[in-house]
């Protein structure tokens, strides 16, 4: 048997190459950025949901409902009998307020996820008193959605964003600035129903709106 002996300074050289081109090939692979998933792939996950509500009813049965925790936390009633200055005083109203506005903030992921407008064969909706009836079908409200979608989940965000608000102010324990809160969250409700729902009655919300010390005047353009 015959052994072949290697040079000390050989076998260094040769590691030292080896080691060189492992490490080109370690940084080549950290340079290069993993190719982007395809659009298809990013939404994926979306067929997998299943909503259980279309927008009209996650309106009437928990959007609607849940506002009032804040609308209601806050009351200046002015009436010939006096004021009626209404506010959160113990430790369970505040918590009342801001499970609402929690909630509140949270069903703006409820309302990007895609879901039908109205439930299928809707003959007519049942408005409550002194609702308006809606200008747009639910096929038409869908269709403008769909066309949109990023300006619709717009809409949504604001009404997080006025939520995170209120949330702020109950921490704060600012009874002022809760009614303040819900003043934005009204905005930007009645700012998606005048795109979405009723667009035909827009000056006529203008109008009301101006006759309310809530009001802010629309900026000159």
């Amino acid at each position: 048997m015959t052994t072949t002996r290697v040079p000390g300074n050989t076998v260094r050289r040769l590691l030292f190459v080896l080691g060189g081109i492992w490490s080109a090939v370690l940084l080549q692979q950290c340079a290069t950025p993993p190719a982007p998933a395809p659009e298809s792939a990013k939404n994926a996950w979306v067929a997998d949901l299943k909503p259980t509500l279309t927008i009209r009813e996650l309106m009437t049965h928990f959007i609607d409902p849940t506002a009032d925790f804040v609308f209601d936390a806050v009351v200046y009633d002015s009436s010939t009998t006096g004021t009626n200055h209404v506010v959160p005083v113990s430790e369970d109203d505040w918590a009342k307020v801001e499970r609402g506005a929690w909630q509140l903030a949270e069903s703006a992921n409820l309302l990007m996820i895609p879901r039908q407008a109205e439930p299928p064969n809707t003959p007519g909706v049942q408005l409550r008193p002194g609702e308006r009836a809606p200008a747009l079908s639910g096929a038409e409200i869908e269709a403008k959605i769909n066309r949109d979608r990023a300006r619709w989940n717009q809409h949504a965000e604001a009404l997080r964003v006025a939520s995170l608000k209120a949330i702020e102010m109950v921490k704060a324990r600012k009874p002022e600035a809760i009614f303040d809160a819900g003043t934005e969250i009204d905005k930007a409700c009645e700012s998606c129903h005048l795109e979405y729902w009723y667009p035909g009655d827009r000056a006529a919300v203008v109008a009301d709106q101006q006759k309310k010390v809530t009001f802010d005047p629309p900026k000159k353009k």
